[in-house]
C-alpha cells in the first residue's frame, strides 16, 4: 500500500526520487507527488494519476526539480478519494513540516477534532494531514526538536505507518519511523547521502548497504552522521543492523519484455531451480534444509500444521495441504490470515503454523503470526523478501528465491512457494517414514525435471495467445480442477479477475453439479485441468456434462492425451510428471492465458486497477 521514495545528500534529488517512484508504482498508483527543498523553499508537485502524470507537471516548471533533498510518494487511497489535494506529500499548517506516509491512522478523526479546537484547519480528507499537524502541534507546544516531536506524536496514534518527515528549518535531517508498514534506509559512502524507500529497489544502483527498521522504531538521518535508531515507546537506543543487498538493477527492469508480468512468467524455470538449488541433493538422496532440521521435532510431533496466507499465497497453501497430507501424513488446515486472526482460533504449543507471503509484509499474515506465537505455536515463514517483517517475526523459515516480483499479479511467487512446500513435505515424509526411499528418490528425480518442463511449456505461448483471442470478450468464466489441481483452478480464476477484470470462479470439478452447472451455456468458457493423473476419469465425466450443455471447454491435459482431445474445444498440453508436481506445470498456461487476454483487452497488466502489490494495512 503506497510507495515512499526519499533522498538527502549531495546529488540532485529529483531524478533519484522520481525513478524510485516508478519502481514503487506497483505499490500504489492512483496519485503521486514529490517535494523538493532548494535550500530556501519547499516545492510541492502533486497530482491524481500515475507517476508519468507527475513528471509532466514537473517538466513544465524546472524550479520544482531543484534541490538535494526530496521526498516522493505513490498513493493507494485509504482516506479520501484520489485527487490532487489528497495526494502526498502533505505539509503542516505552517508549511514548515512535510510528510509522506504509507499506512492508516485509525484514530485520525479524534485527533483531527482536537486539532481543530486548537485552531488547525485541513485542506485534504486524509489521515496523513492530521498526523503531520499533530507532529507540528507537539513540536510547537513542547518545544521539541523534530525527532522527539515525531516520537511523542506517534505514541498517540493507533494504526500502521511508515513515514518520512522533513522540517525546512532543519534541512540536514529526515525522520523515518515504522509500525506495520515496511521502510528501508540506504546508506551512502561516508554517510554523505541517504535513501529512504518502501523497499530497496529505488536505491539499489547507489548503495548495497541498507537498514530495515523494525516495528515501533524511528530513525534520525543526518548528513555526515551514522543513522540513529530508537524505540518509539521507551526511547531506548537500538544498534541498527546494516544488511547487504543482493538485488541487482537488471532484476527490477523489464529486460526486453513488454510487461513485468510476462518477464516474471518466463523467469519461472530459473526461479524454481534457484529455490531448490542447494536444498535438494539428488546424489545424496536427501533434502537439506537447516530451517527444518533445526526444528524437526516440532514438525514431527505436531498435532497439525496450520497454513496461513492471503490471495495467491493462500492458493499455494492449499497445494501445500495436499502435499503435506499425501507425503508426510500430517493433518493440515489452511486459513485465510484475515479470518484466522479474528475468529478466536484454537491454537496450542503442539501446532506448527506456516505463514506464506511473497512480500513478507502482509498485514493480516503478520498479525496472525503474532497471535499464533502468543498461543505457543511454532511459526515457520515462507517468503521471498530477505529481511522482511515475516522473516524476522517467525521462529524459523525458508526464503523462496524468486527474485524481485514487480507485477502486481503474482506468478513466480506462486510456483516458488509451491516448490518450498514440496521440499518441506518430502523432507518430513522421509523423516517420519511416510515416504519409502524409492518413492522419495523418484520425486527428487521428477522435481529436477520441472524447470526444463516449464521452459518447454513457455514455448506454447503463441498457441495460448490464439485461445485467448477467442475468449477475450467473455463476461464470465469457470475454472475446474480436482485434487492437487483444485487450488490451481482457484489461482487461474484469480489471475483472470485481477488483470483482465473478467469475472471468473474456480471450483472443484465435482462441485460443478452443486450449483455452477446452472451457469453453463454456449457463451460460457470453462477451463478444466484434466491431467492423466489422480481423478482423470472423473474429470472426463465432468467435461462430458459440460459438453452436453454446450459449454466451451478449454482443457489442460497431459501430452499424448486422446480422450479429452476428442471432447474439448481447445487443448493445452503439459509435460508428464507425477500428480503431486503437476501444479507447477498446469499453472503456467493459465498465467499466460490471463496475460494475453488482458493485453488483448488493453488492460494495464502490471498495475491492475484498485490493487497493490503489498497489502500492508487491513
Amino acid at each position: 500500500m503506497c510507495g515512499i521514495s526519499a533522498y538527502i545528500g549531495y546529488r540532485e534529488a529529483y531524478p533519484i526520487v522520481i525513478n524510485g517512484l516508478k519502481r514503487l508504482e506497483y505499490r500504489g498508483y492512483d496519485s503521486a507527488g514529490v517535494m523538493l527543498f532548494d535550500g530556501t523553499n519547499v516545492q510541492l508537485s502533486k497530482t491524481k494519476g500515475k507517476v508519468s502524470a507527475l513528471e509532466k507537471i514537473t517538466e513544465e516548471e524546472e524550479e520544482r526539480k531543484v534541490g538535494n533533498i526530496g521526498m516522493g510518494h505513490t498513493r493507494w487511497a485509504t482516506h479520501g478519494v484520489p485527487n490532487d489535494v489528497n495526494s502526498h506529500p502533505h505539509t503542516s499548517q505552517s508549511g514548515d513540516l512535510v510528510i509522506v506516509h504509507n499506512g492508516i491512522i485509525e484514530n485520525y478523526d479524534t485527533i483531527k477534532r482536537e486539532l481543530i479546537t486548537r485552531g488547525y484547519s485541513f485542506q485534504s480528507d486524509t489521515d496523513t494531514e492530521v498526523l503531520i499537524n499533530l507532529i507540528e502541534e507537539v513540536k510547537k507546544t513542547e518545544g521539541f526538536k523534530l525527532g522527539k516531536a515525531v516520537q511523542i506524536a506517534l505514541t498517540n496514534v493507533v494504526g500502521a505507518y511508515a513515514i518520512s518527515v522533513f522540517d525546512k528549518n532543519n534541512p540536514n535531517e529526515i525522520i523515518v519511523a515504522r509500525l506495520g508498514s515496511p521502510i528501508a534506509i540506504g546508506i551512502g559512502k561516508e554517510h554523505k547521502e541517504f535513501f529512504v524507500a518502501s523497499d530497496a529497489s529505488p536505491f539499489v544502483e547507489y548503495t548495497k548497504d541498507a537498514i530495515y527498521l523494525e516495528d515501533e522504531e524511528m530513525a534520525i538521518i543526518k548528513i555526515g552522521k551514522h543513522v540513529k535508531v530508537r524505540k518509539i515507546k521507551n526511547d531506548k537506543e537500538v544498534k541498527p543492523t546494516i544488511q547487504k543487498l543482493k538485488m541487482s538493477l537488471d532484476q527490477i527492469e523489464k529486460g526486453g519484455y513488454d510487461h513485468f508480468m510476462l518477464k516474471e512468467i518466463h523467469e519461472q524455470p530459473k526461479a524454481i531451480k534457484d529455490t531448490f538449488r542447494g536444498r535438494m541433493l539428488p546424489l545424496e538422496g536427501e533434502i537439506k534444509m537447516s530451517s527444518i532440521e533445526d526444528h524437526l521435532d516440532k514438525f514431527l510431533e505436531a498435532n497439525r500444521i496450520i497454513i496461513i496466507a492471503c490471495g495467491t499465497s493462500w492458493h499455494a497453501g492449499l497445494v501445500g495441504e495436499y502435499l503435506f497430507e499425501d507425503m508426510a501424513r500430517i493433518p493440515v488446515e489452511v486459513e485465510y490470515a484475515s479470518e484466522f486472526r479474528y475468529r478466536n482460533p484454537i491454537i496450542t504449543n503442539k501446532d506448527v503454523v506456516i505463514a506464506i507471503s511473497q512480500s513478507g509484509e502482509t498485514a493480516d499474515t503478520l498479525a496472525a503470526i503474532k497471535l499464533a506465537k502468543s498461543k505457543g505455536a511454532f511459526v515457520y515463514g515462507v517468503c521471498n523478501v530477505v529481511g522482511s517483517s515475516i522473516a524476522r517475526e517467525t521462529h524459523s523459515g525458508a526464503y523462496t528465491h524468486a527474485g524481485p516480483e514487480i507485477g502486481v499479479a503474482s506468478t513466480k511467487a506462486f510456483t516458488t512457494q509451491i516448490t518450498v512446500l514440496t521440499l518441506i513435505a518430502l523432507k518430513l515424509g522421509r523423516a517420519n517414514g511416510s515416504l519409502a526411499s524409492h518413492t522419495f528418490n523418484d520425486y527428487i528425480k521428477k522435481m529436477q525435471l520441472i524447470p526444463r518442463q516449464v521452459e518447454e511449456l513457455l514455448n506454447i505461448d503463441s498457441h495460448v495467445k490464439d485461445i485467448a483471442n477467442v475468449y477475450k470478450d467473455a463476461k464470465n468464466c469457470l475454472y475446474l480442477g480436482r485434487g492437487f489441481n483444485f487450488p490451481v483452478a482457484l489461482e487461474g480464476a484469480l489471475k483472470l479477475k485481477e488483470i483482465s477484470y473478467i469475472h471468473a470462479e474456480g471450483y472443484p470439478a465435482a462441485e460443478m453439479k452443486h450449483g455452477p452447472i446452472a451457469l453453463i451455456d454456449e457463451n460460457m468458457p470453462i477451463f478444466v485441468i484434466a491431467t492423466n493423473k489422480g481423478h482423470y476419469e472423473k474429470v472426463v465425466s465432468n467435461i462430458q456434462e459440460i459438453k452436453s450443455r454446450a459449454g466451451k471447454i478449454i482443457a489442460v491435459v497431459t501430452q499424448g492425451d486422446v480422450q479429452v482431445k476428442e471432447i474439448a474445444d481447445h487443448v493445452i498440453e503439459i509435460p508428464d510428471t507425477v500428480e503431486a508436481l503437476t501444479p507447477l506445470l498446469t499453472t503456467i498456461p493459465l498465467q499466460l492465458l490471463s496475460y494475453h487476454i488482458a493485453v488483448l483487452l488493453g488492460k494495464n497488466v502490471d498495475q491492475p486497477r484498485n490493487l497493490a502489490k503489498s497489502v500492508t494495512v487491513e
